[in-house]
């Protein structure tokens, strides 16, 4: 007789495409992996019901809620999933903290530094009653990375010396591209550097946990200051199209450049990493995939390595080796490892305090970006 799985009712805020990304990862999860909590699509929440109720209904969530915090405020939901704009975040991650509800909130975790503080203070208390937050951070997700972080972490590029870190988009590059939520400051908080440098940040203080970033040097660009506004005329873009930062952490020498005007580039997300007796690359456009040089390998160069085998890191959920995972797979596992966490009375990994580090060097990044020199994190 099978043993009866204890269930978790999610309810989600926002139905974009992050909510889009987060459905197909609650739908999914639980036929992948052997989980301790079985999630149930709960309900939906979104600012107009018609528009909430179609999504609801192609996504898979039983019920719609108009307003975040009835859907905060219900019986059958434990766990809230915020995907909203960031201006979004502290307010529904603090209420959904105070009523007990567990939290995924995507990244960054707030608009201000003042607010992700707020949100960590929560969570803190929220802790002693058994609450769990997690901060979205899906990227740490890719069984690539997820790879590339044991190997550092077992020591086999030796001492890490540079950290070169790239994420570049071209969904701006044509001033005529219509004015949106994420060029407005008000709503989220930054432009660039907050959507896709967030995730930079993450990634190397996940891949190179003893090496925090100390402290930076900046500058940022808005190439195009007026767009087009959905109901006519023009909008002002009130935050930054690309950044690009210097950092030392300890020893290690860091550059980082953020654009989403880099004609061509889709969503290019690379990563390199260089130590005393090895280097490692990595690619989204070939997510599946390291690059691995260590000296002493005859011959000389670069390897591919496939990271689909069954020992690697989430690999033996999916298909036998050699057949690929994408994108999307990242969000099912950052539900998987959240569920297993809230189960074992855990803290899930990234939490709010690691969403804060991160913000730390996102106002500091600002902050030498608009005066011009070194700003410690």
């Amino acid at each position: 007789m099978e043993a009866t799985v204890e269930r978790i009712g999610i309810g989600m805020v926002g139905h974009g495409f992050m909510g889009k990304a987060h459905s197909q990862a609650w739908r999914t999860v639980a036929h992948a992996f052997e989980l301790p909590l079985r999630p149930e699509l709960v309900a939906l929440a979104g600012r107009d019901p018609g528009r909430a109720r179609e999504a609801a209904d192609r996504l898979g969530w039983a019920d719609v809620e108009p307003d975040w915090r009835a859907l905060v405020e219900r019986p059958d939901v434990d766990l809230v999933d915020i995907c909203t704009p960031g201006a979004g975040h502290a307010p529904i991650a603090l209420a959904a903290l105070a009523a007990g509800k567990h939290v995924l909130c995507e990244k960054p975790l707030a608009n201000t530094l003042a607010e992700a503080e707020e949100m960590v203070a929560a969570a803190d208390r929220a802790r002693d009653n058994g609450v769990r937050a997690m901060t979205g951070f899906n990227y740490r997700r890719v069984p690539a990375l997820a790879l590339a972080g044991r190997l550092v972490a077992e020591g086999r590029l030796g001492p890490v010396r540079h950290v070169r870190a790239r994420y570049l988009q071209d969904w701006l590059t044509d001033p005529a591209a219509p004015s949106s939520w994420r060029l407005d400051a008000s709503l989220a908080g930054s432009g660039a550097l907050g959507d896709l440098g967030a995730h930079l940040v993450d990634l190397v203080g996940f891949l190179l946990p003893a090496h925090p970033i100390e402290s930076v040097v900046a500058t940022t660009a808005t190439f195009t200051p007026e767009r087009p506004a959905p109901g006519g005329g023009t909008a002002p873009v009130t935050v930054d199209d690309a950044a690009a930062w210097l950092a030392r952490c300890g020893p290690v020498l860091a550059t980082f450049e953020v654009t989403r005007c880099a004609t061509g580039r889709r969503n290019g997300l690379q990563l390199e990493i260089d130590g005393e007796r090895g280097s490692i690359g990595f690619d989204l456009e070939r997510l599946n995939e390291l690059a691995l040089y260590e000296t002493g390998m005859v011959p000389q160069g670069f390897r591919r390595v496939l990271v689909t085998e069954p020992d690697d890191p989430y690999i033996s959920a999916w298909w036998p080796p050699g057949h690929t995972l994408g994108w999307e797979h990242t969000f099912i596992h950052q539900a998987a490892d959240l569920l297993t966490a809230i189960a074992a009375g855990t803290d899930p990994a990234p939490s709010f305090a690691d969403g804060l580090s991160v913000q730390r060097v996102l106002d500091a990044v600002a902050r030498s970006a608009g005066d011009g020199v070194w700003v410690r994190v």
